[in-house]
């Protein structure tokens, strides 16, 4: 669907801003768990500003106006302005609740009350989430609920590809299961293990080779 669409008629902006890996280390800093939940269908919350014009899917032509199209109101998975559609309604739904959008990274939604507070982590459909209350996760995740078909609240274990856990000491990010997934990719699974990045007290040797200009 995107293929035909020509900028400046079909779509304005379809820039969204990226989610980075320093923002869920900066939640984890503040002592409290991750959390994680995913927008189910999420495109298709998108409020389109433009005006876009589809065919008549098969199967669903109309018999009296078979020859008409249909303007679309809300986004559709293919627009190219489809993932900007969906962090203007998101980004406008967590400021109406009361959080604060960063100023550089306007991917971290933050709310303070008294002594609390809770951070907000978007990245497309990934909504990562953490409070110093308890409470405000539960409460938050409700709310999600209510406007949005989500998937269960549950502990972040994955971030941009990344495998994340979480323990009372700290965080830890690896990539073990991406490894894993392409030793079996290539019939590799019993392969000989290597140190990485270096082996530890290695020696080396000097180089004897003179530097020449």
């Amino acid at each position: 669907m995107g293929y035909s669409q020509q900028e400046g008629i079909d779509y304005d902006e379809t820039f969204t801003p990226v989610a980075r890996i320093e923002d869920m280390l900066l939640i984890r800093i503040s002592d409290f768990t991750v959390f994680q939940m995913d927008v189910k269908t999420t495109f298709l919350n998108g409020i389109l500003k433009e005006e876009v014009y589809v065919a008549q899917p098969s199967g669903f032509v109309s018999k009296k106006y078979p020859d008409h199209v249909y303007a679309l109101d809300k986004a559709l998975y293919g627009l190219k302005q489809a993932p900007r559609a969906w962090y203007d309604v998101l980004s406008k739904f967590l400021i109406d609740s009361g959080f604060q959008k960063g100023s550089i990274d306007t991917t971290l939604f933050i709310k303070k009350k008294g002594k609390h507070i809770m951070l907000i982590q978007i990245y497309v459909d990934d909504i990562i989430f953490g409070s110093t209350n308890l409470k405000y996760c539960t409460k938050f995740s409700k709310l999600m609920e209510k406007l949005f078909e989500m998937s269960m609240m549950e502990e972040k274990k994955f971030f941009l590809g990344l495998q994340v856990n979480q323990f009372s000491n700290g965080i830890f990010i690896n990539q073990s299961k991406y490894i894993l997934d392409i030793l079996k990719r290539f019939g590799i699974e019993n392969c000989d293990t290597a140190p990485t990045p270096m082996v530890e007290q290695v020696k080396l040797k000097l180089d004897l080779v003179e530097k020449t200009s």
